[in-house]
This record gives structure tokens, C-alpha cells and sequence, in this order.
């Protein structure tokens, strides 16, 4: 449980255009959230998408930095959002855009990502109950 395998990455084009264009989101600053509900073939509740924008951070070596700080906060936290999704079984599309122009520290990112799982928890029930009727 505590790994990030290929399986839980979101690779394809398809999902990620469907993210964009359909997608709720919500602000957790440094991170703008986009997630959508999905059905996927496997019995992974959450496939992630971790973005660093090229505008903000202009050498990739400073985005990789950031990237690799989002990928092992998310790996040893991610229990949270298994365990509501898991107990709610559905399946969704998560994205995690980085919209800061500074470097955070580790420690910070963690704590931020920390915060975003359970708050999408809050973010879900409210998207349910403003459309009880509709499955995305």
C-alpha cells in the first residue's frame, strides 16, 4: 500500500482531456485540485496526475525537485483517500496542479497534501449532495 505504481499514475490522453474539461476543482494553496469521478478496470480507487507549471519554474530541474516532494507525500499519505473512497467504492481521476512560483520545503508540501486528502473528503459529500442524481 505504501508505493506509487505505475497502475495509480494517470498516463493517458484521454483521461487527462477529460480532467481538464470536466472536472471539479478547488484551491488548496500551493495546489489547485481538479478530480472527477471514473471507473476504471482495476481495483485502484484513485489515478494521479502531478503537475509543476513550466511558466512558474522554468528549469526542469526545479520542477522534478517539486514533483519528487508531491509524489512522496502523496505515497505515504495516500491511506486517507483510499480508505473514504474505498468505503464510498468509487473510483476517481485526481489531479495535482503546483501553482506556487516559490520552491516549498518538503515538510510544507507534506503538510499541504496531508490537508487536500482529507478535505476532498468534505469537497465529495458536497458535490453529492448538490446532484444526488447524477453519477460523474
Amino acid at each position: 500500500m505504501n508505493n506509487f505504481k505505475k497502475e495509480e499514475r494517470l498516463c493517458s490522453g484521454k483521461l487527462i482531456d477529460l480532467v481538464f474539461k470536466e472536472s471539479k476543482s478547488y484551491y488548496f494553496y500551493p495546489f489547485k485540485i481538479l478530480w472527477k469521478k471514473n471507473e476504471f478496470d482495476s481495483d485502484i480507487p484513485v489515478k494521479v496526475l502531478i503537475s509543476v507549471s513550466k511558466k512558474n519554474h522554468k528549469k526542469a530541474v526545479t520542477r522534478n525537485l517539486i514533483k519528487r516532494r508531491i509524489k512522496e507525500s502523496y505515497r505515504k499519505n495516500k491511506f486517507v483517500l483510499y480508505n473514504f473512497l474505498k468505503t464510498k467504492n468509487v473510483s476517481i481521476i485526481l489531479t495535482l496542479l503546483y501553482i506556487s512560483k516559490e520552491i516549498e520545503s518538503y515538510k510544507e508540501i507534506e503538510s499541504k497534501i496531508v490537508l487536500i486528502l482529507q478535505r476532498f473528503e468534505t469537497e465529495f459529500e458536497k458535490h453529492i449532495k448538490q446532484n444526488p442524481y447524477i453519477d460523474n
